[in-house]
């Protein structure tokens, strides 16, 4: 095992940051994709996870960072029908975007993640719960911002 170790240290740092960006826009592609095969929802998920993780190792990993990873993966498991891991990961966003010095624009995504993951389970009162926060919180934004969290939420069937 002695001739396993490298007499060089491994500099993770600069992996963790191209490994963040490279997954994250990955999965977003897959997003993006209206007819993904299995493989490729499996490829979503796997990219979505490994994207987060590197963040998460990431000297300069806010809680933004965090609310944006968990918003990411509430959408990927509600794009491949897992309920309950989607409202699972809208929660975690909900929980990070609260905290202090998140932009307010992560909060109505979490907001939206929520409305997307609960209008799967028909559970048309807290869809209309988190749709309406969303809204009202979208005033207060920018008219780009606003303009695209309002789009996203009329996706939302």
């Amino acid at each position: 095992m002695n001739g396993l170790k490298s007499k060089k240290q491994f500099n993770s740092a600069p992996a963790h940051e191209y490994f963040s960006k490279i997954c994250f826009n990955a999965a977003w592609d897959l997003i993006d994709k209206t007819n993904r095969s299995t493989q490729e929802n499996e490829e979503m998920i796997h990219m979505s996870h490994s994207s987060l993780y590197h963040w998460s190792q990431r000297s300069d990993c806010t809680d933004q960072n965090i609310s944006i990873g968990y918003w990411q993966l509430s959408r990927v498991y509600a794009l491949i029908g897992e309920v309950n891991t989607a409202v699972r990961y809208g929660h975690l966003c909900l929980d990070y975007s609260k905290k202090q010095g998140v932009a307010e624009m992560f909060l109505g995504y979490a907001y939206e993640a929520l409305a997307r993951a609960y209008a799967m389970v028909e559970e048309e009162e807290k869809k209309i719960e988190f749709i309406k926060k969303a809204t009202k919180l979208a005033k207060s934004l920018s008219p780009e911002d606003k303009a695209q969290l309002l789009g996203d939420l009329d996706t939302i069937d």
